[in-house]
């Protein structure tokens, strides 16, 4: 949640630094699909070849790029070999092999296969990729083209879905060096799984076999877009889901030489239990309403736990997320330990109204969260760790996801405010991805820590965790198994904010949280609705995923263009740091002229702001509503204004 100003550490997590990240790691560089990779970082040359490949294919339609060889070769001169080179459950390393089997050279080479429905290509290197519908063309790039009697050549691409190519032909002819396809055909689809027994956390399921000309090996099971299993057997129990949780599972069948047939029907399948630990509960609503504290805040912000009562926001929330902790040493610990649990309130400045002691064991935040859980027993809060400057220890953290976890749990539940907390929230920003640093721990590495949180802290304690919005073709969100992680959280805090902002000092200037696409949006895939949908093609099911509100604005100075897509000369001064300011301030100081893809921007002066309003929100909370989303979240109470009409937008907007 990289979260905004912090007066005692370099722009806390959001601010410049949220949106610095972006500049880092979502802008500044055109994005390739070429980061979709899950191996091992490639030699130098060959992800400059990756890079190159990926640009040349987006900077085209893909169908201005179909081209195939011209003269077919002769079908014996040549042969082209597919090897799955990996497999990480939701997507794939492919490789082709092409070799000159005749007596003179071949000036160039194109490949050609099929895939069934669902999978597909992502990224290339070492090769022009295209495809038209489910065909798939794979021609020789300038430097590759030419090989001697005996030479062969391989590229590379990275893939989604669990399809084996088929139908291959290398310059028109057999890729097997004869006249006729190969024979061997892939498995037909296995039967749709059934469900036997479901419980609160585990489901049981079993299938017909699917049947081969040559025999069947195994089967590939999924969850929603996960593959959990690989089988040799036709039942199996998927264990540690969620309780009260939708699923859908479906199975894929591989013969003797890997090749994967079409999947099976997918079940829907519900474990029992419901929400009835530590979640929303009774209270505004169905749906989670839940808000960021700072513990910064107290300083220069001055907003204190009071704060929520006062503005009568305490009585519209379900949820609290108190931020943050650190993560170093490959633990959890403490993040400000005066203003957590060492600083006095006097009778004025506490939510009992009773001035604290100097001498009393647990004074600060975490008072007077307790003393606000009294007054409003329906609110659970959470502790969370990280954030944009704490997020470096993830890494060390997930190199012993065990002991990471033991270290939280002995910290969350410390008998001095154990009380406080229902649970803990997890910041990483970002998993196998680039944030304030770069983390190479590998695709699996949040699902190990999640499921080392989920263990330690049991079913009636809440596990969560704030993840990117990147939805752009092989950005963040394809980078970290998130699909796979998702059964061990209460949900997901999908950060919708901080797409576009003043770290482009030139612009274009742009919403920095905009619902949908609009057309001159700067970068595909950064906006709400493409984040979230690539959450649910990942299988995560709408009920674990949180919309999020920014309650401040991201702005530009030196504009003179009002719409969107205008140049400037550097991010807009701001109370607290460049770039960033208040709803509270900007909904008087630069009042909005005009909305896009769900947001408000506004011009005053040389100034340009995008930010949510009210109204704003209300339309955003129909979009949750209408995906059947968990609930909403917001970054951060002290951007609202004293009488919380943000967080009462979010309310109105839920009912």
């Amino acid at each position: 949640m990289t979260k905004r100003a912090h007066g005692r550490r370099r722009s806390h997590p959001h601010a410049g630094s949220r949106r610095q990240r972006l500049r880092r790691t979502f802008g500044g560089a055109p994005l390739s699909t070429a980061h979709a990779s899950r191996t091992a970082p490639p030699p130098r040359n060959r992800l400059l070849r990756r890079l190159a490949a990926t640009v040349a294919a987006i900077a085209l339609p893909l169908a201005g790029l179909v081209g195939l060889a011209g003269t077919a070769q002769a079908a014996t001169s040549a042969t082209a070999t597919y090897t799955k080179v990996s497999d990480w459950g939701t997507g794939f390393e492919g490789k082709w092999t092409v070799k000159n089997t005749g007596t003179t050279s071949l000036s160039s080479w194109t490949v050609e296969w099929d895939y069934p429905a669902g999978t597909s290509v992502t990224s290339a290197w070492d090769a022009t990729v295209t495809s038209s519908g489910t065909h798939w063309t794979g021609k020789n790039v300038g430097w590759n083209g030419t090989l001697a009697p005996g030479a062969s050549v391989s590229f590379g691409f990275n893939g989604a879905g669990a399809g084996a190519p088929g139908g291959c032909k290398i310059n028109g002819g057999s890729c097997d060096g004869g006249t006729t396809p190969p024979a061997d055909a892939p498995p037909s689809a296995p039967g749709t799984p059934t469900a036997g027994t479901v419980g609160d956390t585990s489901v049981s399921l079993s299938w017909t076999p699917a049947t081969d000309d040559k025999g069947v090996k195994n089967y590939d099971l999924y969850r929603g877009s996960a593959k959990i299993a690989t089988l040799t057997g036709t039942s199996y129990t998927d264990s540690g889901l969620t309780k009260g949780t939708t699923y859908g599972y479906s199975v894929t069948a591989r013969d003797t030489i890997d090749q994967t047939g079409p999947s099976s029907g997918t079940v829907t399948v519900t474990t029992t239990g419901g929400d009835t630990g530590p979640g929303p509960g009774p209270g505004p609503g169905s749906k989670v309403q839940l808000g960021y504290f700072t513990n910064w805040g107290v300083y220069q912000r001055n907003y204190h736990v009071k704060n929520i009562v006062t503005s009568g926001s305490a009585s519209k929330l379900t949820h609290i997320n108190y931020a943050f902790g650190n993560v170093t040493g490959g633990k959890c610990q403490i993040g400000d330990a005066y203003a957590d649990y060492q600083k006095t309130y006097d009778a004025g400045s506490s939510v009992s109204g009773v001035a604290d002691t100097w001498d009393q064991p647990v004074a600060g935040n975490f008072n007077q969260l307790r003393e606000l859980k009294k007054k409003y027993p329906n609110i659970k809060i959470l502790w969370s760790f990280g954030g944009w400057t704490w997020s470096g220890g993830f890494g060390q953290a997930a190199a012993n996801p065990t002991a990471f976890a033991d270290s939280c749990y002995s910290l969350v539940e410390d008998p001095r405010w154990a009380d406080v907390f229902d649970g803990i929230d997890i910041d990483w920003e970002y998993p196998n991805a680039c944030g304030l640093s770069c983390d190479t721990s590998g695709a699996a590495s949040l699902k190990n820590l999640l499921s080392a949180l989920r263990a330690k802290f049991g079913a009636n304690n809440l596990v969560t965790a704030a993840v990117t919005a990147d939805g752009s073709n092989g950005g963040k969100l394809d980078l970290a198994d998130y699909g796979a992680a998702a059964p061990y959280v209460d949900w997901y805090n999908v950060m919708t904010y901080d797409f576009f902002g003043g770290w482009d000092a030139k612009g274009p200037t742009a919403p920095h949280s905009p619902l949908t696409s609009y057309n001159g949006i700067p970068i595909a895939g950064f906006n709400s609705d493409a984040a979230i949908q690539k959450y649910k093609s990942k299988g995560i099911p709408a009920n674990k995923l949180n919309l999020g509100i920014g309650f401040y604005g991201r702005g530009w100075t030196g504009v003179t263009q009002d719409a969107p897509g205008g140049t400037a000369t550097g991010p807009a001064p701001g109370a607290y740091e460049q770039g960033i300011e208040d709803y509270k301030i900007l909904k008087n100081s630069c009042p909005s002229t005009g909305t896009i893809a769900g947001t408000a921007y506004a011009k005053c002066g040389s100034n340009w702001w995008s930010y949510d309003t009210p109204a704003t929100i209300a339309g955003k909370m129909g979009y949750v509503k209408n995906q059947g989303l968990r609930g909403a979240f917001f970054w951060e109470f002290s951007g609202d204004t004293s009488n919380g009409e943000l967080l009462t937008a979010i309310d109105s907007g839920l009912k």
